[in-house]
């Protein structure tokens, strides 16, 4: 077992024992993901893995806000953001906008990107480092901004 699902699992018990239905539920979302592919893949998920499996939770949660918001669903967005803040809560600690600006720039240098075409580099080295821990999303916003 991994530091981060055993932590999961105190967690879990914790929020049994307070009665924390929403928190449990979320919890339980989380060491199912996980369950799930150590199942079909046959292995047991380090710290890394695990979260890679939240992050992509997180944008799942993210992508769907933006769509119940648009939809005018203020009540169903309130619900996936009470997620998010949970699943957040597992996470490592976000990084500050000027700390990404600053890791896209040395990963500009270090790939030696010029244009729009080395994207793909740049991502590549910028990913690992920043799983879980930035939106890739605003990451990949930031890199095509620099690079144009």
């Amino acid at each position: 077992m991994t530091t981060l699902q055993d932590r999961l699992k105190d967690e879990m018990k914790q929020a049994m024992r307070n009665k924390d239905k929403p928190r449990l539920g979320v919890i339980r979302l989380i060491m199912s993901a996980i369950k799930q592919i150590q199942v079909d893949e046959r292995i047991v998920l380090d710290d890394n893995q695990v979260i890679v499996v939240m992050d992509k939770m997180l944008k799942q949660r993210r992508e769907s806000i933006k769509q119940y918001r648009a939809a005018g669903r203020d009540d169903l967005a309130d619900v996936e953001e009470a997620e998010v803040v949970v699943i957040q809560e597992f996470l490592p600690q976000a990084l500050t906008e000027a700390e990404i600006a600053e890791m896209v720039q040395a990963a500009i240098a270090e790939s030696s990107a010029s244009s729009i075409k080395d994207m793909g580099k740049v991502m590549g080295l910028l990913k690992p480092a920043m799983q879980g821990r930035a939106d890739m999303a605003v990451v990949g916003a930031k890199i095509k901004a620099m690079l144009a």
